[in-house]
């Protein structure tokens, strides 16, 4: 969905609206499939506050089992990146909000959403009891998934593999991906955060000081013998990640 303004739509180009999706899910759950996600975006261009809540007192209304909230990234592949990036005035670029705005979208929706019971269960997702995300969380734990198509990637455990980016090559058949190892340690730490219920901690950890430097700073929490990020250490998510690589 992205936004229920159609102002923020139209100025980043999407060609639906917000009665496209009120028609969609209502054809959805007519013909008897109630497990439905909505997404939105964090920072679009025309933003404010005022529209945001629009946008989050629709998805009250609709009363969607799981909601995706993304913060705005800078994409430099996308024409929106790109322009920001350059310092643009194509696309909407100079009409994004700051990231402090965009960092206070994000903390208003998490907890609107749990005052209506969707809870946070990671970084960028909420849902009611039952309905998580089971296909993203075999990613988040670490779960083997096969990826079958171009550019669909794998992991049985041990390794990661990518498919041929594109169909010709996928189609070929040659030659077989290459199946490089998983770094176990650091990825159980950078994926295993991004969940609400933490990471574990077994001894002997190499990244002992990495985390009690985050604890110790407010980025995160101990509870028992799991740790989690707390609400200020989310807002910074990426570049705690980046400890742990």
């Amino acid at each position: 969905m992205q936004s229920f303004v159609n102002r923020e739509l139209t100025r980043t180009g999407r060609k639906h609206t917000a009665e496209t999706v009120f028609r969609d899910i209502a054809l959805l759950r007519d013909a008897g499939i109630t497990n439905i996600n909505v997404d939105l975006i964090a920072g679009l261009p025309l933003q404010n506050e005022a529209s945001w809540n629009t946008s989050l007192d629709h998805i009250e209304a609709l009363r969607a089992p799981h909601v995706s909230v993304y913060m705005l990234e800078v994409d430099e592949d996308s024409r929106l990146g790109r322009e920001l990036l350059a310092a643009g005035l194509r696309y909407g670029a100079p009409d994004v909000p700051s990231e402090d705005a965009i960092a206070s979208f994000y903390e208003i929706a998490a907890e609107r959403l749990r005052q209506v019971g969707i809870e946070r269960y990671e970084i960028s997702n909420f849902a009611r009891p039952g309905f998580e995300s089971r296909h993203n969380l075999k990613y988040w734990r670490r779960e083997p998934y096969l990826g079958f198509g171009a550019d669909a990637h794998s992991f049985d455990g041990q390794a990661r593999w990518q498919n041929p980016e594109t169909v010709a090559e996928y189609a070929a058949g040659f030659p077989p991906p290459e199946r490089l190892p998983a770094d176990a340690r650091g990825e159980q730490w950078f994926l295993g955060l991004r969940l609400s219920e933490g990471v574990e901690i077994r001894e002997p950890n190499e990244f002992s000081e990495v985390i009690d430097r985050i604890v110790s700073s407010g980025f995160a929490e101990r509870s028992g013998s799991r740790v989690r990020l707390t609400s200020r250490g989310i807002l910074v998510s990426n570049e705690i990640f980046a400890e742990f690589e």
